[in-house]
């Protein structure tokens, strides 16, 4: 499978072309106003904001919203690769290597896929995450 990159280095003739120009998406404030729905044990929320799914179905990349907040632990085995950076808060990052950090805003993490990751925090925390998988396969 390609990445959403290298579909956009392919000759023009082996790309679907659009008729029509295609306008870019906005979520206005959507930091403060998105909420994302729960997702796991009461406090792990996760949404997705936009997808590219329609238009690079080969490859898609989803991006949106994960807050956590204190009280259990979210262990999540990733079944794509994903980009998250911290926005607010802090969290416990850790995985099966034995590696953990202690994440604060402005933290930028790479899952790739396969990793075994656990998610933890005390006081809460906010991400944006970015993930090559269709929209909703989280």
């Amino acid at each position: 499978m390609g990445s959403y990159i290298s579909s956009l280095t392919k000759k023009p003739s082996a790309q679907k072309m659009s008729s029509s120009p295609l306008a870019f998406k906005h979520y206005a404030k959507a930091q403060s106003t998105f909420k994302p729905p729960l997702i796991a044990n009461g406090n792990a929320f996760l949404g997705d904001i936009y997808s590219s799914e329609k238009v690079a179905p080969e490859a898609p990349i989803s991006c949106g919203l994960y807050r956590l907040e204190p009280g259990v632990p979210l262990d999540y085995t990733y079944t794509y690769h994903e980009m998250k950076i911290i926005l607010e808060g802090d969290f416990t990052i850790s995985d099966e290597t034995g590696q953990k950090v202690h994440a604060v805003a402005g933290d930028v993490f790479n899952f790739p896929k396969g990793s075994k990751i656990r998610f933890e925090t005390e006081k809460g925390g906010l991400a944006f995450y970015t993930g090559q998988r269709p929209e909703g396969a989280a």
